[in-house]
């Protein structure tokens, strides 16, 4: 049965990948990268964090392909069917909804830099209000369009970032980028945080696209290859684009690469096909967490949609730092829970591995530790009164992996009961 299944090639994967790392918020990562820290650094930076993703990627990917399930069914274990149907759900629905917003945001912001260039006045809020509901729309009723847009938009933005980036170079001289030194207000942890909450919830997920993968070298070969070559070589354009321009707004960057129609068409096909399947996945994830009804799943996708509709209008993208942020503390400890309970309890045996029925507390309360003790430094920076804590991007998943293997000691005999419930 598993080799019927087994029939993705390590190519197509690393395609799924390297599509998903080559879009306007990998480009956003790499302006905000350079804006605090020098060229190189922000490269470095890019290079570690994504390499840890990849690493949670082969490890998350592997016992989707071992198992042959998707996340949700793998986490079954460790977090319960019910618990682990919640907890990812809640994630995805969060993470839907700001990137709804962030995107629905940018896409304003360029269509008002565009039309204020020929003296038409719109309020970016106005902007981004008309093109969050047009977003809205078109993920309700425009899935084959937005197929076909697609295609169009990824081609358009990767021929709209090499345009920029060579004006940009014959511009200015090669040396002054990499001189680059940036402000030097932003730490590499905090730079970390950034670069790994952008993707971490694509690591968590990973199993759901490998678990047709023939074997474990096969995501391990599709996650580096899919996501490191591309995933620095944007935050290399998005820091470049960033220091010709003198700014990290990125519909300005892209306003100013010399022509600015390509530049207001590319960011507004890259948001607008993204932003359609965020509002989709919120939706869906939004009737799991909440036990909607399948037929009013238009209804789901449609509150989702608003709700990053109204983010986009109130200005989110102006909390992207913190957003990321909070991404990397909560998100990444759903992995290390995981990862202690297949990789260390039960040695990488698919054997070993059985669905517990209802809720596992043990992974519940591991998981909360570990994204609620890495979250304090980014809820505290709110509160500039109060003590502030370092920003530690990795304290979650190694907090989580710890508490769940502690727990799993103190409560041996309670937990080899529960993973004995194995599915019917």
């Amino acid at each position: 049965m598993h080799e019927e299944k087994s029939n993705q090639s390590w190519q197509s994967l690393a395609f799924v990948w390297a599509g998903a790392m080559i879009c306007v918020p990998s480009l956003m990562i790499g302006g905000t990268l350079v804006t605090g820290m020098s060229f190189i650094q922000a490269l470095l930076t890019g290079l570690i964090g994504y390499g840890i993703i990849v690493v949670l990627m082969i490890l998350q990917g592997m016992q989707g392909t071992d198992l042959h399930k998707p996340t949700v069914s793998t986490a079954s274990q460790v977090f319960g069917k019910v618990g682990s149907q919640k907890i990812i759900s809640i994630i995805l629905m969060i993470a839907c909804l700001g990137w709804f917003g962030i995107q629905a945001n940018v896409c304003g912001q360029a269509f008002s830099t565009f039309l204020a260039t020929y003296g038409v006045e719109l309020p970016i809020q106005l902007s981004s209000l008309i093109w969050g509901i047009i977003m809205l729309v078109s993920a309700l009723y425009g899935i084959k369009f937005l197929n076909i847009l697609n295609y169009v938009a990824v081609p358009i933005l990767v021929i709209t970032c090499v345009y920029g980036v060579v004006v940009s170079i014959s511009n200015t001289a090669g040396g002054s980028i990499f001189d680059y030194q940036g402000s030097g207000e932003l730490s590499m942890a905090s730079g970390l945080a950034i670069t790994i909450g952008s993707f971490a919830l694509g690591a968590v997920i990973a199993g759901d696209y490998s678990q047709y993968c023939g074997s474990r070298r096969d995501v391990v070969k599709a996650a580096a290859l899919g996501i490191l070559p591309s995933g620095v070589l944007m935050i290399g354009v998005g820091a470049v684009l960033t220091i010709t321009a003198g700014t990290a707004d990125i519909a300005e960057v892209f306003m100013g690469i010399g022509s600015p129609i390509l530049g207001v068409i590319a960011l507004i096909l890259a948001t607008w096909t993204t932003n359609a399947v965020n509002a989709f996945s919120g939706g869906l994830a939004m009737i799991n967490v909440f036990d909607i009804s399948k037929e009013k799943e238009k209804i789901a996708v449609a509150v989702a949609g608003g709700i990053g509709t109204i983010l986009a209008v109130v200005g989110i993208l102006n909390y992207f730092v913190p957003i990321m942020s909070v991404l990397s503390a909560m998100v990444p400890a759903v992995a290390g829970v995981m990862i202690a309970s297949y990789w260390v309890v039960q040695k990488g045996d698919p054997a070993k591995w059985a669905p517990v029925n209802g809720v596992n507390w043990l992974g519940i309360i591991s998981w909360l530790i570990g994204a609620g003790v890495a979250s304090a430094p980014v809820i505290l920076s709110f509160f500039p009164a109060l003590p502030q804590l370092p920003n530690q991007p990795l304290i979650g998943i190694v907090l989580s992996f710890i508490c769940y293997l502690i727990g799993r000691k103190v409560f041996a005999k309670q937990t080899n009961v529960e993973i004995t419930k194995v599915e019917e």
